[in-house]
């Protein structure tokens, strides 16, 4: 496994290099340990004499913060690495770029939101292209095309496919992740890479971002964030729990989400009119890391009163997510919940109002009250609703009325249009 983790394609990649042909600044944003720097320098390989800079080093670093404007001097490509490391570069590199105006000029790569960064000037509006890097997907991993929403899109309800996974296949995969690092090491090691790449997210790029004095409250806030993975993200309720002040755990999860670490899922709502709640759902970049912080590995993920119905939404949510990077059909990714309780895990909408639905079920077998959520989303949305999926761990596609399908979670990663 080790030998295949060097070989992974990235679906990023050949966005990258197009974005240099016609753009003078392109980023690429993710969490640490993704495979950012070695993407950068893939892309770097095709430049004609390219300059790397490796803020990490420490000599470079303090040549980048000593003067700026001669650090960023270089007539080709220059590739800065880990930038958000020394945020006052960003107004060196737009008198270069206004100066002169030609594509692929910087190829930058940072561990932070560039937009959370503190004393950045301006962003480069107009200038810089971002792409966000995540662990990898599934189909990175397994060779796999990645385009389920494509295929959803294109062909609705007539989606077919059969899984030969089992339950424990996809909880393995769960618990797994998709950091490079987690992925090529076995289960007992992967234990010490998680706690590692923790203490490094706190010590060192939550650090980068803000001042934080009482880092235990982060731990312990971390720890709670996953056991409500896949539910409702309300910083009242998490405050209370926690013993956190709101202000302070508002913050806090500002600086998680900046570190790629958590993400929200936006409400989806046809109107205001409706009763839809607009609170968004929490989800974590990676299930790994969430399954770390639980303590459960893919046995207790199984077992009665383990995670596994939430952890395997989370999957599902972050797989999505992922595809939604590169896929052609662009679309925006919500869940849906009404006061009344019914719910819908992921909404895929376009720009022009289709509409996928997506339920998550760890289970392998599907019931009929398993599709209320996505009957009721049918029902509401009416002709712009194209289908419905209940993605659980059974083997078969199976159909449950006008436009509801329930399918093998495979899918995601196995389909394409």
């Amino acid at each position: 496994m080790a030998g295949r983790v060097e070989l992974v394609v990235r679906r990023a990649e050949a966005q990258v290099a197009e974005a240099l042909t016609d753009t003078r600044v392109v980023s690429i944003n993710g969490a640490r340990q993704v495979g950012k720097s070695t993407l950068a320098k893939l892309a770097a390989a095709a430049a004609v004499q390219p300059a790397i800079r490796l803020l990490d080093d420490p000599a470079t670093l303090r040549a980048a913060r000593d003067d700026p404007a001669g650090f960023v001097e270089h007539d080709g490509l220059m590739v800065i690495d880990e930038i958000q490391l020394a945020p006052e570069l960003f107004r060196a590199i737009k008198v270069v770029v206004d100066s002169d105006p030609r594509p692929g000029r910087f190829l930058l790569t940072a561990s932070a939101r560039i937009l959370a960064l503190r004393d950045l000037p301006d962003a480069l509006p107009g200038r810089m292209e971002i792409f966000e890097l995540w662990p990898f997907s599934q189909g990175e991993i397994d060779g796999g095309p990645d385009r389920f929403v494509d295929a959803a899109f294109a062909h609705g309800p007539a989606l077919e496919f059969r899984s030969e996974l089992n339950r424990r296949d996809y909880l393995d995969r769960v618990v797994r992740g998709g950091y490079p690092e987690a992925v090529r090491r076995p289960p007992r090691r992967r234990v010490a890479f998680f706690d590692s790449y923790l203490s490094t997210l706190i010590e060192r790029d939550v650090s980068e971002l803000a001042l934080i004095e009482r880092r235990g409250e982060l731990r312990r806030l971390l720890a709670l964030l996953a056991g409500r993975s896949g539910g409702l993200l309300v910083p009242a309720v998490l405050a209370a729990r926690s013993g956190i002040p709101r202000t302070t755990l508002t913050r806090y999860l500002e600086l998680l989400a900046a570190v790629f670490l958590i993400k929200e899922v936006p409400a989806w709502s046809a109107g205001s009119t409706q009763r839809a709640i607009g609170t968004p759902k929490l989800a974590y970049v990676d299930s790994g890391v969430a399954c770390h912080l639980l303590g459960q590995d893919a046995v207790r993920l199984g077992e009665p009163g383990g995670a596994a119905g939430p952890m395997v939404e989370n999957f599902v949510l972050a797989e999505l997510a992922r595809q939604l990077s590169w896929n052609e059909q662009r679309a925006r990714l919500h869940h849906y919940r009404t006061r009344d309780g019914v719910e819908v895990d992921a909404v895929l909408e376009t720009a022009d109002g289709r509409i996928v639905g997506v339920e998550v079920k760890a289970g392998a077998t599907i019931r009929t009250e398993d599709l209320a959520g996505l009957r009721h989303l049918a029902s509401r949305v009416g002709s712009r609703f194209v289908a419905g999926y209940v993605l659980y761990t059974g083997r078969q596609t199976l159909p449950f009325g006008d436009r509801l399908r329930a399918m093998p979670i495979e899918a995601l990663w196995r389909l394409a249009p």
